[in-house]
């Protein structure tokens, strides 16, 4: 058997560290909610509630909570068919309109090229239950405002604004540099631009292009009335429950990412992190995406307001 030299071998296994493949299903979606660190629980008011009964009225008080909910996974890919979330792939199956990718590169998925297109589906994150009792474990949990396993963006259903950029290539945050960018020029952190919220991006690296794009798909699913086909991941406000709002990149207020695969993390970030920069080889990645709600528990007919400690 001939032996492999010291230096190549130490090549090798640094290259596996940060080029890999990895699918993932249900199950392992499911148990990555376990996440304190993403959870993020915290008590921050007080609630008041006018209580009326035969006897009288009186108010009542109740604990104002703030926690994040994993509301949908995110998936970004090159080719249709290949989400790597692997018992919904067949969603992103190819359409008379929408087929393959169209990256600017050669037959060679690790080539630096810096034009890359990925496709996007957004679904529902699939471990509601096992969520739900992980955080009332810690006290009065809130909902969310997704459905485990709905989908409520599917590129290639998408294929006029996903694959050409219209009408949103001509909105002024796509045509003036500088505005809703994911990271900046002057940070020396750009990945990437928001807009146009399509399936092309300009960046070499693959795992930022997969980012951009997920931060695109959340920007779109996270909105009322945006030119695409998709369904909006959103909840009505209502008397002590104040649900997640606009996903807005870089703040952590309005949303955060865990990622999934190629590399499963237990904590989230904004984009851009200093999250392992790991490269998928079949250039396909996901992301949970856990948004904040405020809630808290009834404790009369009418609610009468709240107060925050901060």
């Amino acid at each position: 058997m001939k032996k492999i030299p010291r230096g190549l071998l130490a090549i090798a296994v640094a290259t596996a560290s940060f080029t890999t493949t990895a699918a993932i299903n249900s199950a392992a979606i499911s148990a990555s909610a376990l996440s304190p660190t993403c959870l993020e629980y915290k008590v921050v008011g007080i609630c008041y509630w006018l209580l009326c009964t035969p006897f009288g009225c009186s108010v009542k008080t109740s604990t104002k909570v703030r926690h994040y909910i994993p509301d949908a996974v995110v998936s970004a890919y090159a080719n249709t068919g290949d989400n790597p979330w692997t018992e919904m792939s067949p969603l992103g199956t190819p359409t008379v309109a929408a087929q393959g990718g169209n990256d600017g590169t050669t037959n060679h998925n690790a080539e630096n090229n810096i034009t890359k297109f990925k496709e996007a589906d957004v679904i529902g994150h699939p471990g509601a239950m096992m969520f739900n009792k992980f955080a009332s474990s810690y006290g009065y949990s809130c909902q969310g405002a997704t459905s485990p396993l709905m989908p409520y963006m599917v590129s290639t259903l998408d294929f006029l604004a996903w694959r050409h950029g219209v009408p949103e290539v001509v909105y002024p945050e796509s045509l003036i540099p500088g505005r809703r960018e994911v990271g900046g020029t002057l940070s020396g952190d750009l990945w990437g631009n928001v807009y146009p919220r399509s399936g092309t991006v300009l960046q070499a690296d693959d795992f930022k292009a997969a980012a951009v794009i997920a931060q695109r798909a959340g920007d779109i699913t996270t909105r009322v009335g945006q030119p695409h086909i998709y369904r909006p991941m959103r909840a009505l406000p209502k008397p002590g429950y104040w649900p997640a709002g606009d996903l807005l990149e870089g703040d952590a207020r309005t949303g955060k990412w865990q990622q999934l695969t190629p590399a499963l993390s237990q904590t989230c970030a904004v984009f851009p992190n200093n999250e392992p920069n790991v490269q998928a080889v079949d250039e396909a990645y996901a992301w949970a995406l856990w948004r904040p709600y405020s809630c808290c528990k009834r404790r009369g007919q009418t609610f009468l307001g709240s107060t925050d400690f901060q």
